[in-house]
């Protein structure tokens, strides 16, 4: 018996260690991969982040909105007042569409074109189950009269918005206030 143990280990080119260094790079392969799996279904399902992209997705869509509605070339109305109308939902939707007319009839007459460029924007409230935000957004509006002459505007803008169809439109728009106010 001695001799055929012999046979055996006579034979071996000792393949030994590269078999444990196969073994033990693919366990720790398989380790990351679990490692990285793991991490990337704590981030996939992570509450924070969806809020923050919600909020992302607010803020985006609320400064393109403001822009929007401060944007509107004389020449090309249809498309304007077709991409405010876009932009909007609730009671700031119908009243632009209910008095598309007659801002058509003053905007052909002025023959001006107004065109915005957001500053800065922020979010200043996200109820992410309700679909409700609101926006503070910074922003210069040049107007070009039917003369040539321009004149630029900076304003604060604080938008409502409301998420419809997984998008969020803008529901309501006012001027925000500029500065405090003096106590006599």
């Amino acid at each position: 018996m001695k001799r055929a143990v012999r046979l055996l280990g006579v034979g071996r080119s000792r393949p030994l260690p590269a078999l444990a260094l196969a073994l033990a790079l693919t366990l720790v392969a398989g380790g990351f991969a679990a490692w990285a799996g793991q991490d990337w279904y704590r981030a996939a399902h992570d509450e924070q982040a969806a809020y923050a992209a919600q909020r992302d997705a607010a803020l985006s869509a609320g400064e393109q909105a403001v822009q929007n509605l401060n944007t509107l070339d004389h020449r090309e109305l249809k498309r304007g007042l077709d991409l405010w109308e876009s932009s909007t939902t609730g009671e700031l939707h119908e009243q632009l569409a209910s008095g598309r007319e007659e801002f058509t009839a003053q905007m052909k007459e002025a023959k001006t074109v107004s065109t915005a460029r957001v500053l800065s924007g922020a979010v200043t409230e996200l109820d992410d189950r309700a679909g409700r935000a609101r926006v503070l957004v910074a922003l210069r509006v040049t107007v070009e009269a039917a003369d040539g002459a321009k004149s630029d505007k900076d304003s604060r803008m604080l938008g409502e918005l409301t998420r419809t169809d997984g998008r969020w439109k803008l529901s309501a728009l006012g001027q925000a206030p500029v500065g405090g106010t003096s106590t006599g």
